[in-house]
């Protein structure tokens, strides 16, 4: 992460903390620091002082699931430090958990004051992306309550109301203001020669409307127990390439990512399951698109995520239309909030349709589930909300008016709703921003995969021919239809997509990638691409770029604009392998590989588009997420593409 910050990722709660373990209270312009609970800050300060000074971090926080760091009192060469700190932090289920060991490094007996500074904000996540918006919160009230052994701060706003407990093992001497509405928690502390003190701090966060039942675990230790065996849950069983041990490595470090990324959702039946939140720090929440993905890429590995998400998300599907959230009947939800702003509508997110793409991708993923496991009562139990799914796709979506699935920009909320999400993502090769109605290529594959896949289902599972083929009269008008309007004859490549007024954008990028896999384009057309998509313009050596450099729209440090996005380049390499072109989708999977070896074997959610030739080490973007679901999952699907070559 940025701004020397160390994450801590544990279901739907993480922890942001320095190397020295304290949480400072950024309120924007990069990456926050502090404890989150449901897109709200539960910690905006834990600062800790020796003697009344911050101390000297002597072992800073290094990337785990628990944070460990080494601090003495600052001084001089003159005099040693009288004392050692070893700090040990964190995270659970709404839970943050600090041990302290205080160890004197006198013969004679030694006084030390130690002091915590807390304080819970509650921030809104929103209020810390840097939009430059103002939330008005009318009537919000916090307060502080001292208890026997720490200190609650609580948030009211109306029926909403959060609270943060924070008590300590010993309790603390006292509790002090300070002036800015924080508590400072102290302790003196009487060491012998050479003694040791501990102190155990446990923070318990209760979002709005959580009423379970909760305990926080006893110690660090603790928690991180907890988060190894499940870890260990989703790596067990998985056969990792023998001949390939730093895709192995990236496999397994990549489902213990996806061990600590569950969160928590509710089927149609009201059953509670887990399912891939997008990453964090930023979306630590369900992700229509996101999570569709990573089940898709984890599928032969770990079919359990699609058994989740696929009723997560019928439970989600919209069922009216909502103009606020573009809602329309048979739409699958592409982002989920819990939220403060999101519960008053000041953002639209609290359940958010602006996907063009999560329908199909729903669909895909309810077909290749069945396939791949045989478990027909899935379908049959979903049947009524992909039969809505494909009614969305034939009549909002415009299959059936526009001959493609289109998207319009949400004032409020996306310009772009495909995969390419950002501002000017949808561009020409010069930059011009596509504008009216928009037709996104990628997402007309997955529309053509969806409805091949659940003519399979209706042929095979709901016995109903007549729909069957009715979906697959629609699949191949659809594959002819993009044929003639999407390919460039000219460059023998597919438009970007069609703007209003079905003119192609010409912008030369990786989706046509996404092409491949959904099986859209005809053999001599794919084979083409494919190669393509190998040259060096689009190949970083890192993996292909989303938009070919020597372009104008190019940037290497653009979020959609020439970039390498992992999950992007994991598409391509099925997709690859899909059309027979096995040295190719080899090339892309050994490109990921090193990369993800070079970091840790931890794939980021986008690296910039520099190329290896001029840079051996892959060049960070500047505001991805580090722990990415789909990121996460990648290297699962080149196991699949290439297995272990």
């Amino acid at each position: 992460m940025t701004d020397r910050h160390h994450l801590l990722v544990h279901g739907g709660t993480f922890a942001a903390v320095g190397d020295g373990g304290d949480i400072s209270g950024v309120r924007g312009g990069g990456t926050p620091d502090g404890l989150f609970v449901r897109d709200a800050r539960h910690l905006s300060r834990w600062q800790l002082t020796v003697d009344g000074a911050v101390p000297e971090t002597l072992t800073p926080v290094a990337d785990g699931d628990t944070a460990r760091c080494v601090l003495v009192p600052r001084g001089g060469r003159a005099e040693p430090p009288a004392c050692t700190l070893f700090r040990e932090q964190a995270v659970g289920d709404g839970a943050f958990v600090e041990s302290l060991r205080v160890t004197s490094n006198r013969a004679v007996p030694s006084t030390v004051r130690l002091a915590l500074t807390a304080d819970a904000d509650f921030t809104d996540q929103f209020e810390l992306r840097s939009d430059f918006r103002t939330y008005a919160k009318t009537g919000a009230t916090r307060s502080r309550e001292v208890l026997d052994s720490g200190v609650e701060f609580t948030y009211r706003r109306g029926a909403w109301q959060s609270c943060t407990t924070v008590t300590a093992d010993p309790a603390p001497d006292g509790v002090e203001e300070t002036g800015t509405g924080a508590r400072r928690l102290v302790w003196t502390l009487e060491l012998e020669p050479h003694g040791t003190a501990e102190l155990t701090l446990r923070v318990m966060a209760r979002p709005h409307g959580d009423k379970r039942a909760r305990r926080v675990p006893r110690s660090p230790a603790a928690l991180n127990a907890q988060l190894i065996a499940l870890e260990g849950e989703f790596v067990e069983g998985v056969a990792f390439p023998t001949g390939w041990p730093e895709l192995a490595a990236a496999c397994a470090r990549g489902l213990a990512d996806l061990a600590s990324l569950q969160v928590p959702a509710t089927g149609p039946d009201g059953e509670e399951l887990r399912v891939p939140a997008a990453g964090a720090p930023w979306f630590l929440t369900l992700l229509g698109r996101d999570a569709l993905l990573t089940s898709l890429f984890a599928l032969p590995y770990r079919p359990g995520l699609a058994a989740a998400t696929l009723p997560a998300l019928a439970a989600t599907q919209a069922t009216e239309t909502g103009t606020d959230a573009v809602a329309q009947p048979g739409k699958i939800v592409h982002e989920v909030r819990h939220g403060e702003l999101a519960h008053f509508g000041q953002v639209p997110y609290g359940r958010y349709y602006g996907s063009v793409d999560a329908t199909p991708l729903f669909l895909v993923l309810l077909g290749a589930y069945v396939e791949h496991t045989g478990d027909t009562a899935m379908a049959r139990r979903l049947e009524q909300h992909a039969r809505a799914a494909i009614g969305w796709m034939l009549d909002h979506g415009g299959l059936t008016s526009r001959g493609y699935l289109v998207y319009r920009s949400d004032q409020g909320g996306l310009a772009n709703q495909n995969w390419k999400d950002s501002p000017g993502a949808i561009c020409s090769a010069d930059g011009t921003r596509a504008t009216g109605a928009v037709t996104a290529a990628g997402a007309q594959g997955y529309a053509y995969d969806a409805l091949r896949r659940t003519a399979w289902l209706a042929r095979t599972v709901w016995s109903d021919d007549t729909y069957a083929a009715l979906l697959e009269q629609a699949a191949g008008d659809l594959r002819d239809r993009f044929q003639q309007d999407f390919w460039m004859r000219d460059r023998s490549f597919p438009a970007l997509a069609l703007d209003g007024e079905g003119r192609q954008v010409d912008a030369l990028a990786s989706d046509a990638g996404h092409l491949l896999w959904s099986g859209l384009l005809d053999k001599e057309y794919g084979e083409k691409v494919g190669r393509r998509l190998l040259e060096p313009d689009f190949f970083s050596g890192w993996g292909v770029r989303t938009l070919a450099s020597g372009q104008a729209a190019y940037h290497p440090l653009s979020y959609h604009r020439g970039s390498v996005w992992p999950h992007d380049n994991a598409l391509i390499t099925l997709g690859l392998a899909r059309y027979g072109l096995h040295d190719e989708a080899r090339t892309v999977a050994h490109s990921l590989v090193d990369a993800a070896t070079a970091t840790g074997h931890r794939l980021p959610e986008v690296i910039a588009g520099y190329g290896r030739s001029t840079h051996p080490e892959p060049v960070p973007y500047p505001h991805a997420c580090v722990r990415e679901a789909r990121s996460a999952a990648a290297p699962l699907a080149l196991l699949t593409a290439v297995g272990g070559a």
